[in-house]
C-alpha cells in the first residue's frame, strides 16, 4: 500500500513529521504508478529489495498529475527524507527549483538530468538504453519471419529515440535488408499510460507485416504485448522482465535496471555520491531477459550471436549509436 495516495493526502501526513529529520530515503514513482509493470516498478522493486535487505523502511508517492511534481519535492525534503529518488526525466526541472532550497539533502534523478555544477546535491542517473536496445533488435531480426520488425514509443521524445535506434541498429546487424517500422504513442506524459492506444499501434504494425515488436512505452507497452500475443505475434518488454505477462509469447525483454539505481541509491543514503552516473551494459545497467517463460524462443545460436555482440559492446569494439548525440540514427529515420 503507497504511503501517500495523492498529494493532498500526502500533505497531512507528512505535516506530522515538519521538523523531523527521519533520514528515511523517499522515491516518487513517475505518472502511470508504481505497478505499471515496466520503468515503475522496477524503481519499486529495488525500494523493496533495499526494504527486506536492511529492515530499513522508506517513504514512496505515486504522481497523480504534473502539477504534483515541485510540491512533492519540497514536501518530502520537508519531512526529512533523504535521499530523494525520482523517477522519469520531467523531474529534473522541478528538482533544479527545489535543490537549492534544501543543500543537506540529496536528490536523485533517473533517466533526467540537472548540471551539478549548480546543483552539487542531485545525482542524475541515466542508462545506455541503445546499448540494451541493439541485442534485443539482434534477437528480434533472429526470430522475425517476415522480415519486418517493429517499435513502439511511448512519449516521443530523444529518450525514446534512442531505444528505438539501438533497436533498429541491432536488427540491421543481423538482416541489413529488414524491414523497420515505428509509431510512438504521443508528445504528452499521458503517451506512457495508454495500453489501449498501444494495442492499435501493435495491430496497424502487424498489419504492415510486423511480426516482432518492441514496446519501450511504460504502461502502454502492457497494451502492445497484450495485442501481440492476441494476434499471434511476438513482442519484446522493457524496463522490468516482462517475459511472464505472456509466457511463450514474449521473445525477451530489453532490462533496465532502474532497481539496481534505486537500491544503491538508498544503500548510500545521505552518503551518496552525486558525480553523474551512466549505467550500460559494462556496467550491468541494461541486458535482456531470458528464464523459463521465453526460453524455447531462444536458440542456443541466437544467445551466443547476441553474447557475443554484448561482449564486443563492453570491450568497446563495437560502438552503438547514441541518438542523443545528433539526433540521428544511422539505421532508421524518425
Amino acid at each position: 500500500m503507497t504511503l501517500m495516495k495523492s498529494l493532498a493526502g500526502a500533505t497531512a501526513a507528512l505535516a506530522l513529521m515538519a521538523g523531523v529529520a527521519t533520514a528515511e530515503p523517499a522515491v516518487i514513482f513517475d505518472l502511470g504508478g508504481k505497478f505499471d509493470k515496466s520503468f515503475n516498478e522496477a524503481a519499486f522493486g529495488g525500494a523493496e529489495k533495499w526494504a527486506k535487505e536492511t529492515g530499513g523502511t522508506y517513504k514512496e508517492l505515486e504522481m497523480q498529475d504534473e502539477a504534483q511534481r515541485e510540491q512533492a519535492l519540497r514536501r518530502l525534503a520537508e519531512s526529512g527524507a533523504n535521499p530523494i529518488v525520482t523517477t522519469g526525466f520531467a523531474m529534473s526541472d522541478p528538482i533544479t527549483k527545489v535543490a537549492p532550497d534544501f543543500p543537506n539533502t540529496k536528490f536523485v534523478t533517473i533517466d533526467g538530468w540537472v548540471d551539478p555544477a549548480t546543483n552539487p546535491n542531485v545525482l542524475s542517473i541515466g542508462f545506455s538504453e541503445h546499448e540494451g536496445s541493439y541485442l534485443v533488435g539482434m534477437l528480434a531480426a533472429q526470430a522475425s519471419k517476415t522480415g519486418t520488425v517493429g517499435f513502439i514509443g511511448g512519449m516521443d521524445i530523444p529518450l525514446i529515440r534512442n531505444f528505438a535506434c539501438g533497436y533498429a541498429q541491432g536488427a540491421k546487424a543481423v538482416n541489413p535488408d529488414i524491414k523497420f517500422i515505428s509509431a510512438m504513442t504521443g508528445t504528452t506524459p499521458a503517451a506512457w499510460n495508454d495500453p489501449v492506444k498501444g494495442a492499435e499501434l501493435a495491430k496497424a504494425q502487424k498489419a504492415q507485416g510486423a511480426d516482432v515488436i518492441y514496446a519501450a512505452a511504460g504502461g502502454t507497452g502492457i497494451g502492445v504485448l497484450q495485442a501481440a500475443a492476441d494476434e499471434g505475434i511476438l513482442s519484446i518488454g522493457v524496463d522490468s522482465n516482462q517475459n511472464h505477462l505472456h509466457p511463450g509469447k514474449v521473445l525477451t525483454s530489453m532490462m533496465k535496471r532502474v532497481d539496481v539505481a534505486v537500491f544503491n541509491a538508498f544503500t548510500a543514503g545521505e552518503a551518496l555520491d552525486t558525480k553523474p552516473q551512466t549505467l550500460g551494459l559494462k556496467e550491468d545497467g541494461v541486458g535482456y531477459a531470458l528464464d523459463d517463460n521465453n526460453a524455447a524462443l531462444i536458440t542456443p545460436e541466437m544467445k551466443a550471436a547476441v553474447d557475443a555482440a554484448a561482449a564486443k559492446i563492453i570491450s568497446g569494439e563495437l560502438k552503438v549509436h547514441d541518438y542523443r548525440t545528433d539526433n540521428t540514427c544511422p539505421a532508421a529515420t524518425f
